[in-house]
């Protein structure tokens, strides 16, 4: 029976994360066409059919209408239910790990900070463009985390403080002193909002981590294209992302490496 209770529970949580990553996908296409993101039906990019309610229920809906439209048989792009179950699968994971019942109020900002990095990811890769309003959102977790840290003795202001600045600083001298042409402003906001989260071990890794990404898929990114400019906040999101359960460990590791710990 208790078993079978956990595995109820995380059957939920993967339904809740495909529900969120639903709304993920809409996000990800309106915010940078600042398009409503309540107002408007989801339809068909195609023939502009709205999309029935049966057909709304995520990843299950795409995988019985075989990817295609009910009225005019178009492809529906993967990728949307790719969100759907990334999203699912990542809150999944970070309840496992974190713990249902030993660190619940802490996973689920987790989750909702790894779903705003999807957003991140899939809107920049697409429009080289970081909405103000993820930015914002992740932003406020990071103040919920910071607040939830020093109440519970996890961390301390002082740590995520110096996170917001340890990694947005040099990110937004380098925006400054390039005119914009090394690196977006979006992506020294993302750091800002991302460092207050993480505090100053996780964002330094998550940092590196994102440049290491960010080089090698730039490097492969211009031998097919020639074109040296790309979007790195999927990369930055993405370091930030795997910083969430590396990000101590290799930290330590470096500080007992130097002598400092």
């Amino acid at each position: 029976m208790y078993y079978v209770c956990y595995v109820l529970l995380y059957c939920i949580i993967f339904a809740f994360g495909a529900a969120i990553g639903s709304f993920l996908n809409v996000c990800i296409y309106r915010l940078p066409k600042e398009e409503s993101l309540w107002r408007n039906n989801s339809h068909c990019m195609t023939c502009g059919t709205p999309i029935r309610k049966r057909d709304l229920i995520p990843i299950f809906s795409w995988c019985r209408l075989r990817g295609k439209c009910h009225s005019c048989g178009a492809k529906i792009p993967f990728r949307y239910t790719l969100v759907e179950s990334l999203n699912a699968i990542l809150y999944v994971l970070i309840f496992a790990y974190f713990g249902i019942f030993e660190q619940p109020v802490y996973a689920a900002l987790v989750c909702l900070f790894c779903s705003a990095l999807i957003v991140v990811f899939f809107m920049d890769l697409d429009t080289q463009l970081i909405s103000l309003y993820v930015i914002g959102f992740i932003g406020l977790l990071g103040v919920a985390v910071t607040v939830y840290d020093v109440c519970t003795g996890n961390g301390t202001l002082l740590s995520h403080l110096i996170g917001a600045a340890a990694a947005s600083v040099p990110l937004f001298l380098l925006v400054i002193l390039s005119g914009e042409r090394a690196m977006g402003r979006g992506d020294a906001e993302l750091m800002l909002a991302g460092g207050l989260f993480l505090g100053v071990k996780g964002v330094v890794v998550g940092l590196f981590l994102g440049l290491i990404l960010g080089c090698i898929f730039g490097m492969i990114h211009k031998a097919k294209t020639g074109d040296s400019k790309f979007a790195f906040g999927p990369y930055l999101s993405a370091g930030m992302a795997m910083a969430l359960v590396v990000g101590e460990p290799i930290a330590n590791l470096y500080l007992q490496l130097c002598g400092l710990k």
